[in-house]
């Protein structure tokens, strides 16, 4: 069987549907997670012993390139429906730069407070801090991943809005935005603490 007909192939409507629901629950569960995270943060901050610091400027540099990173992800989900092939891949590639870039971004405020001295185990605000962002970091890794495999396949296959490849991509849009909003309410809750 060839590459291409292998990968667009049709799903029935219900598998369509199953695989809506499945992201849906993985978003769920996460946020469950970064709740009992939030929650166990408010929990523990007024038995004292709870170190006070700024966050790094990083941070907020970070959330500008997920942001973008978000709107270019929108942008590059319409130009696919619509069927415009060179501005789904050019907004492609820079969802998946800026995507890489907030990591980085994040890796450099890591690094910013380590070069404060506040590290990991010094106090229980810094490991929660690290815990935070950390899980959220490794939540967008797993979205770069799924948009390195968009990135492939539209760069090896040809080009086919049909219905399965359009799910593909708007499940990764959706998680995206999942990640990218759910960051703005992590960096919220800690600003706000």
């Amino acid at each position: 069987m060839p590459v291409v007909q292998m990968f667009d192939k049709t799903l029935p409507p219900n598998r369509m549907q199953a695989m809506r629901f499945g992201l849906w629950i993985a978003m769920a569960s996460i946020c469950m997670m970064f709740g009992a995270f939030t929650s166990a943060y408010l929990v523990r901050k007024p038995v004292g012993n709870w170190y006070e610091f700024k966050l790094p400027v990083e941070f907020f540099y970070s959330t500008v390139l997920i942001m973008v990173s978000s709107i270019f992800m929108e942008l590059c989900y319409r130009n696919f429906k619509s069927a415009h092939e060179a501005k789904f891949k050019s907004y492609l590639i820079f969802t998946t730069i800026t995507g890489i870039g907030f990591v980085m971004m994040q890796i450099i405020a890591w690094k910013t407070l380590f070069a404060q001295g506040l590290s990991i185990d010094l106090n229980v605000s810094c490991s929660f801090l690290y815990l935070i962002s950390g899980m959220h970091a490794l939540h967008v890794l797993g979205g770069l991943a799924a948009l390195i495999i968009v990135f492939i396949n539209a760069f090896l296959i040809p080009f086919s809005a049909n219905p399965l490849r359009t799910l593909k991509i708007d499940l990764v849009r959706q998680y995206w935005h999942f990640v990218d909003f759910l960051w703005i309410y992590l960096l919220v809750f800690l600003i706000l603490q």
